[in-house]
């Protein structure tokens, strides 16, 4: 049962699909503006590192970021595709599969000058990768640890703890729910941006509501880019700027959740 208070009507602003309010203008979106502007209270030219990339967080933190004027904008995924994808599309400077190899020395790599923030969708060893890249006042912004949610007993990422005082990083998680009072400055800031063509909408659209459930695990399993969005059948086909995808034939079954 939904409750009066629990509803939210939606503006309406020419040339923005409703889509736009299940990803960049939703919770995906709102999520990626609160961490980068409220959290990280983010810079223009600092350079960035994001965790699961191609995912619906990682997607809108990447062009949020853009258009906050980020220096060098570095990104992981899960496939040489994904990653030439984010690097094409999206604008990212640098992406690596961390498929390829320990996530330190991919890092050290794609960003061998270091980092100012990380915005962590993942856990694990790629945060404990970003600790040693971060510079001094390196910010964290924790909204995720994908890496970990089908093995809660996986051991802790192993870091240096000094750097956290030597280097003066600071670490934050949030939860988006406590900031629906920025939802408004995200659309002042997105919706111009979307409808002159400079923000474009990362989804992967299923066709069917009785495909959720395969919908919902390949989203874990790192099939999507982007926004997963469920469609009825007999919605309008997408835009030139929606990806299209057939539900993936996989059985209901428990698998650990892979990183986008």
């Amino acid at each position: 049962m939904v409750t009066p208070e629990d509803v939210r009507p939606l503006p309406r602003f020419d040339g923005v699909p409703l889509t736009a309010y299940l990803s960049v203008l939703g919770g995906t979106g709102l999520t990626a503006y609160v961490g980068l502007t409220r959290i990280a209270r983010f810079l223009e030219g600092e350079d960035l590192f994001v965790s699961a990339a191609a995912g619906g967080v990682g997607t809108a933190t990447g062009r949020l970021a853009r258009l906050l004027g980020a220096g060098r904008l570095v990104g992981s995924a899960g496939s040489a595709a994904k990653a030439d994808r984010l690097i094409r599309e999206v604008g990212y400077d640098a992406v690596f599969d961390y498929h390829d190899g320990p996530a330190a020395d991919l890092l050290g790599r794609a960003a061998p000058g270091g980092i100012d923030v990380f915005v962590d969708n993942v856990g694990g060893e790629q945060l404990a990768a970003a600790v040693g890249a971060l510079r001094e006042f390196g910010r964290i912004v924790r909204i995720g640890t994908i890496s970990q949610y089908n093995t809660p007993d996986a051991p802790p990422p192993r870091f240096d703890h000094a750097d956290f005082v030597e280097k003066s990083i600071r670490m934050e998680g949030f939860l988006v729910s406590n900031y629906r009072d920025v939802q408004e400055e995200l659309y002042e800031f997105a919706v111009p941006h979307l409808q002159s063509g400079r923000i474009a909408l990362d989804e992967t659209v299923v066709d069917g509501f009785e495909h959720i459930v395969d919908a919902f695990l390949g989203m874990l399993r790192g099939r999507n880019t982007g926004k997963t969005i469920v469609r009825d059948r007999t919605a309008t086909r997408p835009s030139a700027r929606t990806t299209a995808a057939t539900p993936p034939r996989t059985a209901a079954h428990t698998r650990a959740a892979t990183p986008a």
